[in-house]
């Protein structure tokens, strides 16, 4: 449960080496997170996260978790939520892919979206389950501009967020009353591993500009939180721009 001041006591993050997750962790443990459990594939990175994090007062677990393991994920994760309440659950896995070479190769493309959509879908509907059977908690899911609008560079990638965006929309209305938030974020270009070397697009941030906007979000109980905010409107205008001009624009 939240302390006395607000703050989430506990938090689970699927996807435990992201650059996002995890100074997203480290604003929350400032603020009062105590217990904190990182998921993902075993790792050297995975365990220094872990080391890090502790070094600042948290009591943190790892668990073994692969987002493209479907069919595990009731079982691995059910024994996080065994151990205690979680306040907060950071959906915060996800891959780029390489457009060229996932148009090449199409089982390339397939597992960016198995990774992306597929294996959100079951983890977000088994987190969400145990958030709702607790009473009480934030399902936070980390999406994409790129999934507003399909772009010729990066639509394979783009269309798993879209998938991955429309269902986390559908599962807040779903938990509506029940005591359970979803707050789908939705950053920009984010100046991280997964990203260096590809040309930086315009309203580009960092990790840590990210994480302000998820614990204010958090906060706030918002339900969207675009990063930086100005991307809604400029989404919100190239929604509407003709395809034939769409494919000329330098987007």
């Amino acid at each position: 449960m939240k302390d006395a001041f607000g703050a989430p006591q506990s938090l689970l993050v699927l996807g435990g080496t992201s650059e996002i997750a995890l100074a997203t962790a480290r604003r929350l443990i400032a603020l009062r997170t105590r217990r904190v459990w990182l998921a993902g594939r075993p790792s050297p990175a995975l365990d220094a996260a872990a080391a890090e994090l502790r070094g600042r007062g948290a009591e943190v677990h790892t668990v073994d978790f692969d987002a493209l393991d479907s069919a595990s994920h009731e079982t691995v994760l059910g024994k996080v939520f065994a151990e205690g309440d979680i306040d907060v659950v950071l959906m915060a896995f996800g891959v780029l892919g390489d457009q060229a070479r996932d148009e090449e190769e199409p089982m390339a493309a397939v597992r960016v979206a198995q990774t992306n959509y597929t294996g959100a879908v079951s983890a977000g509907l088994v987190c969400a389950g145990a958030l709702q059977a607790q009473g009480h908690g934030s399902l936070v899911v980390l999406s994409s501009v790129a999934g507003e609008r399909a772009r010729r560079a990066d639509f394979i990638y783009g269309s798993s967020k879209a998938g991955l965006d429309a269902f986390a929309q559908g599962l807040g209305d779903a938990l509506q009353g029940t005591g359970v938030q979803v707050m789908v974020v939705r950053p920009g270009f984010v100046r991280t591993r997964a990203t260096a070397g590809l040309p930086e697009q315009p309203l580009a941030t960092g990790p840590e500009e990210v994480a302000e906007a998820i614990v204010t979000g958090l906060r706030r109980r918002s339900e969207t939180v675009w990063v930086p905010g100005s991307l809604r409107v400029v989404m919100a205008a190239l929604r509407h721009v003709p395809r034939p001009l769409f494919r000329r624009l330098p987007v």
